[in-house]
């Protein structure tokens, strides 16, 4: 009788070990696997297509390519910041200037997946945008900051003839519960012209 409990109770703990290492790694596996998929609607993108949705009942579509070189980090950016929309990669914030283009553009995603990257990023490191028509544009960091996302942020005007991106995402990195107040900043200016 001992024996048996035993037997059940190990493989009561077996499973609910699978269930817990399972539930613990759905998230990044769909991420990464989404950014499969959203390559592949990027590459029919730059082959002249608009809004090419990466599957059939995706509710966004990539609108740039993100290169982070000194995090050896390249990801898809989708139109729109949703919650549906950054389970798979970083967005656009929209009312920001589109990525790559004149004006300060605001890329937003989780610290736990895409943008996990930016715990290590340095002022002088290197962010590059490539835009739907083919042209990139290069980026330095300038700094980070933080930031309560109850308070009210502003960017410079379109006007201002500033042209940058800012990279966003929750912070602290290693907060133990999602969602928190807190967001940490990459602000990075333009340093080239656009390029094929």
């Amino acid at each position: 009788m001992r024996q048996r409990f035993v037997l059940i109770a190990g493989a009561v703990l077996a499973a609910g070990g699978l269930w817990l290492t399972a539930s613990a790694l759905f998230i990044p596996v769909k991420a990464a696997v989404a950014q499969i998929l959203l390559h592949r609607a990027w590459d029919t993108t730059l082959a002249g297509g608009a809004q090419v949705r990466p599957w059939p009942w995706a509710d966004t579509w990539p609108v740039a390519r993100l290169r982070l070189p000194d995090q050896d980090t390249e990801l898809i950016v989708l139109a729109g910041v949703s919650g549906q929309a950054l389970a798979f990669g970083p967005g656009h914030v929209s009312g920001t200037a589109p990525p790559g283009e004149t004006g300060i553009s605001m890329i937003g995603g989780h610290r736990d997946t895409h943008l996990a990257v930016l715990a290590d990023i340095r002022v002088g490191h290197r962010v590059e945008i490539q835009r739907a028509d083919g042209k990139r544009r290069r980026y330095r960091v300038a700094a980070m900051s933080i930031a309560d996302a109850r308070q009210t942020w502003s960017l410079p005007s379109e006007g201002s003839g500033e042209n940058g991106v800012v990279l966003v995402t929750c912070y602290p990195f290693d907060a133990v519960r999602p969602g928190g107040p807190l967001r940490f900043l990459v602000h990075a200016v333009a340093v080239t012209e656009d390029s094929v």
